[in-house]
């Protein structure tokens, strides 16, 4: 996440109870961001009475529910995360055969269907990550211990098992339940700098037997996945956001979080883990939640852009092209790659949940290159993979599903209307910690990208600090993706306000 983690205390009490610092200010837009917007940042009289009744973690035995204690599985987060959603695990086959084993948190046995906490986590959807503090979707207490996949700790899980050919393609898959023991808690930084050969193993790494070996394989596993996604047009973009870094309570500077081999780690087990779980359902007559992203229809504009850097694409969408150009580019030229990025991402549009019936055809991801995509990885932090989580395991048990479509209809809407919601909040307070920074310098120049051109305005990123704002003068004919230097003019902190003019 590029937000700062901290922790949401006791919502608008506990920051009125601070001193007056810049970190309280921000805390204070944050809450104002979420009610705002239809979220609750603080948990409901109710759920907190039934988050006192639960005292240790699920625990649960049977036939149904492996034992893989045994296996060395690992978490890989940011380095400050403690809502531990997922571990992995590698067995190397025969014929160059790699099992990969994902591990997802079984949420579900803890917090049941309609009950209070369920309710809250249920409205919001989403734990929100703002550069002043996070608003978990599940309280702390169960996200950050009896519902994670916490280090050492015995833990009921769902497993997603594929089975990854020398060429990367996912020969078989498979989901049951599970218990698992995370051997080592690992962070993105330094199993990413390790990966690349630019530094150390990590402690934690070299402090369990196997362990150095286990992220060798996985993350040539991952590295194949990868590719063989970028074949397919998937689309390699790099668009770090501004995460807040506070030097006790004073904001210093928003610094852009980089992606490594650890998070690509990651990012090739998530989402090749999530198209099987989206494929098992449809093959098991369950409806489902499905991620899609349609083709663009600014394509034209894509089509601009790629002309300015010296490439023809198709008239029509094409993914395979569009993913063809990117990867040239960010070899070609990785110094403009980001504002590149950027650019492609906004005329991309945003992804959403839809409803999946039995047997339906399935709707596209166009930015995975995926026909078969959902989330369900990540429940301490999004609701529909509880959902997913849920659907899964009445499959698994044979009982009736949890949701019917109508209401799965109805919940997709509401978890991509909530996520719109909160990636509101979290942009709202991150122009608000950019206000705070670039306030002592009006008058200043600044080089920067066109994010957004439309009726409602003409939007501009800089660099130094990364921050994002109007152009209020001199920006017509500007358009997304264009290279531009502005004058900052003006700054409102409270209400997040970067104002802009362009010089000529």
């Amino acid at each position: 996440m590029a937000a700062r983690r901290q922790a949401a205390g006791s919502g608008y009490h506990a920051a009125m109870s601070q001193p007056p610092t810049q970190l309280n200010e921000l805390q204070l837009i944050a809450l104002q961001a979420m009610r705002s917007h239809g979220l609750e940042p603080d948990l409901p009289q109710a759920a907190s009475e039934q988050l006192r009744a639960i005292t240790a973690a699920a625990s649960e035995r049977g036939p149904q529910i492996r034992d893989l204690r045994a296996l060395l599985w690992c978490s890989i987060d940011n380095d400050d995360s403690r809502d531990l959603d997922q571990l992995s695990v590698c067995e190397p086959l025969a014929d160059g055969v790699v099992k990969i084993l994902v591990a997802v948190a079984d949420v579900d046995a803890t917090i049941a269907p309609g009950s209070p906490i369920d309710a809250h986590a249920r409205l919001n959807t989403t734990s929100v990550y703002t550069a002043a503090q996070t608003f978990p979707m599940l309280p702390e207490r169960l996200s950050t211990d009896l519902t994670c996949l916490a280090e050492g700790q015995d833990r009921l899980s769902l497993v997603i098992e594929l089975s990854v050919a020398p060429d990367g393609a996912v020969d078989a898959s498979d989901l049951y339940r599970a218990i698992v023991r995370n051997r080592a808690k690992l962070a993105y930084n330094a199993v990413g700098t390790w990966l690349q050969g630019s530094g150390p193993l990590p402690p934690r790494v070299a402090a369990v037997p196997g362990m150095e070996q286990q992220l060798r394989v996985q993350d040539r596993v991952a590295q194949l996945l990868k590719n063989v996604r970028r074949a397919q047009g998937a689309l390699a973009l790099s668009t770090p956001e501004g995460e807040a870094v506070f030097a006790g309570a004073v904001l210093v500077d928003l610094q852009p979080d980089e992606t490594n081999r650890a998070h690509e780690l990651i990012e090739s087990f998530m989402i090749a883990a999530n198209e099987v779980v989206a494929t098992w359902l449809d093959q098991h007559g369950s409806p489902a939640l499905q991620r899609v992203l349609p083709a663009p229809q600014r394509w034209g504009r894509i089509v601009q852009l790629a002309r300015g850097c010296g490439a023809q694409l198709p008239a029509t969408p094409d993914g395979h092209a569009l993913s063809a150009f990117l990867l040239q580019r960010q070899q070609g030229a990785p110094a403009q790659f980001a504002d590149l990025s950027l650019a492609i991402v906004k005329l991309l549009g945003r992804a959403e949940y839809v409803l999946r019936r039995p047997g339906q055809p399935p709707e596209q991801h166009f930015g995975l290159a995926s026909q078969a995509y959902t989330h369900a990885t990540a429940p301490n932090r999004r609701f529909p993979d509880v959902i997913e989580q849920r659907l899964v395991k009445a499959v698994l048990t044979g009982k009736p599903a949890p949701y019917g479509a109508q209401e799965l209809g109805v919940l997709a809407a509401h978890c991509t209307e909530q996520e719109d919601n909160a990636a509101k909040v979290e942009r709202q307070v991150r122009k608000s910690a950019a206000a705070l920074l670039l306030r002592s310098r009006i008058g200043e120049q600044f080089d920067g990208v066109v994010t957004g051109a439309s009726a409602k305005g003409t939007w501009v990123r800089i660099c130094h600090p990364l921050a994002e704002g109007r152009v209020v003068h001199g920006f017509e004919g500007l358009d997304v993706g264009d290279a531009v230097r502005v004058q900052l003019l003006h700054t409102d902190v409270q209400r997040g306000f970067i104002d802009f003019a362009r010089n000529h």
